[in-house]
């Protein structure tokens, strides 16, 4: 596939994926519960959504590999494999929180080349191919990705989805560094630290789902992003994703003592 024809694509896929979540988002929605031990919802929207990307997939696209969220993955004989997370946010969907996001990874060979970042609701749609990472907004502008110029721990804007998810860990420690932290953006965070407006993202616990797409919005911008011990983040696992190589690496050493 040609840069052009994944674009196209990823547009196409965000679309498809809104006609489905956009009209459940505000609305009363029955909601199941995944974990038996804790809460982990889902919706109808979550679900409509991944099979109306899987059914344009399965036209366009019917010898490639899909991972999914929702439904049981899809093996295929090319060397792309499609990452889907519907409604990357539930908790945030089904509370009336506008930070929920359709998210579209492209791998190639297991290796990240390409990612959307949809959030129907406000408008914005982050489109990462062919090296630039894009910004379109609900009139249609759209404008290239670039990361801050913040060089320092102390300068930096951190944001995590939520501190309960990090207990046990150092993360309290890089708090108490930087110069503002915020909570509960789920993927709009990292779309906020590409488009320059965050400067630093933790986080652990996550499935391939939730970073394959985030992974080239903000490296394509100019972020540094890695697992905590500075190993690759692609297949999930923790992230830290920082708008300059120095301030991930003051917070790299602060989470790892």
């Amino acid at each position: 596939m040609t840069d052009a024809e994944i674009k196209a694509l990823l547009h196409e896929l965000c679309d498809v994926a809104a006609r489905e979540t956009l009209p459940r988002f505000r609305q009363r929605l029955s909601i199941d519960n995944k974990e038996a031990d804790g809460f982990d919802p889902v919706t109808e929207a979550d679900r409509e959504a991944e099979r109306a990307i899987r059914d344009v997939l399965a036209m366009r696209r019917p010898d490639d590999s899909i991972i999914g969220e929702e439904f049981d993955p899809v093996e295929g004989s090319s060397d792309y494999t499609w990452i889907l997370d519907p409604v990357d946010g539930t908790r945030a969907f089904i509370s009336g929180l506008p930070v929920w996001g359709t998210l579209i990874g492209l791998y190639d060979d297991r290796r990240p080349i390409a990612g959307a970042m949809d959030q129907p609701f406000t408008g914005d749609r982050h489109i990462a191919t062919g090296g630039k990472s894009l910004l379109q907004d609900r009139f249609g502008t759209k404008i290239e990705n670039q990361v801050s110029n913040v060089t320092t721990l102390a300068e930096a804007i951190l944001m995590t989805t939520s501190p309960h998810l990090l207990n046990g860990t150092r993360y309290e420690n890089v708090e108490q560094k930087v110069k503002l932290f915020r909570y509960g953006c789920d993927c709009t965070a990292y779309g906020l630290l590409a488009a320059g407006h965050v400067d630093l993202v933790i986080e652990n616990g996550l499935n391939i789902y939730d970073i394959a797409a985030l992974i080239p919005i903000m490296k394509m911008a100019g972020a540094t992003v890695t697992a905590w011990d500075g190993g690759d983040p692609s297949q999930g696992g923790s992230v830290l994703a920082a708008a300059s190589e120095t301030v991930h690496n003051e917070a790299m050493a602060v989470l790892n003592g």
